[in-house]
């Protein structure tokens, strides 16, 4: 996975940290890195000219919005059944 420049990573961040704020939603670093870049290569975003600029113009467009969101549900969801199954299967 290419690595971003630091300050082109900031603003992305930035703007990732808007939306999950918007939604109450809290994950640590790693966590929001691996949704950014997900979230922009299911959108068709990775290589943008601004890629944090086109997903900032994604969140504003209600439509665009609401499949932003449904998007990070279902992989929060993915993700909570992923550590689940992991978790037990380590117990045995």
């Amino acid at each position: 996975m290419e690595q971003k420049p630091l300050g082109e990573w900031k603003m992305s961040k930035a703007i990732l940290d808007a939306i999950l704020n918007a939604m109450q939603v809290w994950l640590n670093e790693t966590e929001k890195e691996q949704l950014y870049h997900e979230l922009l290569a299911y959108f068709g975003l990775v290589g943008a000219l601004n890629e944090c600029q086109a997903l900032e113009n994604a969140w504003q467009d209600p439509y665009n919005r609401r499949e932003i969101e449904q998007f990070i549900k279902t992989w929060l969801l993915y993700r909570r059944r992923r550590k689940k199954e992991e978790f037990s299967i380590g117990l045995i």
